[in-house]
């Protein structure tokens, strides 16, 4: 990255700003901007097609080489910890849905009466996927137990290189256009007239942010209930990682403060930061996942006018969860490796998943900071499971071990003088 580069969500403001402010102008110069319009419509296609297009080869690039390295990993923690990690993206999204079917409503979203039919593209041009979507999901969680149940090296390492080559199309060529693609995107809502229901997404991003503060202390209360320790002996040294993580965006980037923050507290047991933090903060995304099913709703009530069945929703919370495992670790990453849910489950078009994208963004980094301060109350349920099911810490199994010898050691040494001490005492009688 070069260093006077802007930051991802500066550039897509950017193409906010431009796209709506041409959209608008072309709406009100419909006859002298219909040629403008027709190559603006075209390029819109041309790169919501690629990004669709990519979407099979994110998925099947970051949920097989996740699934295979979570198994190298197995431990007696591993289980528990992604079985932790799920159900807290599972319940945070379902508390987004929740209020989402009882916050929407209200917000009396409607599309604009007096809405312009976009021009015809210039030329179209279909890029079919290489699969379906849900396709690619089960076919990337199947293969990648067989090759964890197989121990097949040879796929393992494939699809670790394969892993880094889609990563690659993702930071080279999808992240690089999503900000001129989000530009024609706010283009053709700007000349449609949809525009007139922005601020209802600002009103959403102040809703989702108090949303991650509100799962934040649950988390940590029912950490700190089942452990039985205080959770404000955690969540107090989390200042810097929560502050770090708006900055960057990225649980990855962030990761060296969590673990220096997690270390700090006296109730959290050293062996499980080492092991906890890391690998929460690659499959523990409950904050990205509340703002994107709270996000997924409202857009869809602007733009197709329904809220999705509750059913739809359910569907799609379950397999977001999964996808959040192996979420790529880039900004926005959570919602790049699940555009295929967004399009397959939810039935998006391209300018609802561009719209996804666009406003998931702005807010990236307060979902990324609620992920990863949320990690440390997953870790303290690590810490009162050991001590719950008395798994003592490696380094105290070894003190524990020689202090064992040791006293086995004393044991046959007092036997040994106790038994000479008879002895003497019966040849001194005789």
């Amino acid at each position: 990255m070069k260093k006077n580069s802007l930051p991802l969500p500066f550039k897509l403001l950017l193409g906010i700003i431009v796209g709506g402010a041409i959209g608008l102008f072309c709406r009100a110069n419909v006859q002298s901007t219909a040629g403008l319009m027709q190559v603006l419509v075209c390029l819109h296609r041309l790169m919501g097609q690629f990004i669709m297009f990519c979407v099979p080869l994110i998925i099947l690039g970051f949920i097989m080489p996740s699934i295979t390295t979570l198994g190298d990993n197995a431990g007696k923690f591993l289980g528990i910890a992604l079985l932790l990690a799920y159900l807290s993206s599972v319940l945070a999204a379902t508390l987004s849905a929740v209020v989402g079917y009882l916050v929407v409503p209200m917000l009396h979203i409607a599309r604009p009466e007096n809405a312009t039919a976009l021009p015809d593209a210039i030329f179209k041009l279909d890029i079919p996927q290489i699969m379906p979507v849900i396709t690619a999901l089960f076919l990337s969680i199947t293969v990648g137990l067989a090759v964890v149940w197989n121990r097949a090296q040879t796929w393992k390492s494939l699809l670790a290189e394969f892993q880094v080559m889609v990563l690659s199309i993702v930071e080279k060529c999808v992240i690089p256009i999503l900000p001129f693609y989000i530009g024609t995107t706010f283009v053709t809502l700007g000349f449609e007239g949809t525009l007139s229901q922005f601020p209802v997404f600002l009103i959403a991003i102040l809703i989702v942010i108090v949303g991650h503060f509100i799962w934040m202390t649950v988390l940590y209360g029912l950490a700190g209930a089942y452990s039985g320790k205080s959770p404000v002996e955690v969540f107090k040294y989390y200042g810097p990682a929560y502050i770090t993580a708006v900055g960057t965006m990225s649980s990855a980037a962030t990761l060296s403060v969590a673990l220096e923050c997690a270390r700090k507290s006296k109730v959290l047991r050293q062996d499980l930061v080492s092991f906890g933090i890391p690998l929460f903060a690659n499959i523990h995304l409950c904050g990205s996942v509340l703002t994107e099913t709270f996000f997924v709703m409202i857009i869809s009530q602007i733009l197709y006018g329904k809220l999705p069945t509750p059913g739809t929703m359910v569907l799609f919370i379950v397999l977001l969860g999964i996808f959040a495992v192996g979420a790529p670790g880039v900004p926005g990453g959570t919602v790049v490796a699940s555009l295929g849910l967004v399009t397959g489950v939810l039935g998006f078009d391209e300018t609802g998943a561009a719209l996804v994208l666009a406003i998931f963004a702005l807010q990236d980094s307060f979902g990324t900071a609620c992920n990863v301060t949320s990690d440390g109350a997953l870790t303290l349920f690590l810490t009162g499971y050991a001590e719950r099911h008395n798994l003592v810490e490696e380094g105290q199994k070894k003190v524990n071990l020689v202090a064992a010898k040791a006293g086995a050691v004393a044991v046959r040494a007092t036997k040994k003088v106790a038994g000479a001490v008879k002895r003497a005492v019966k040849n001194r009688k005789k």
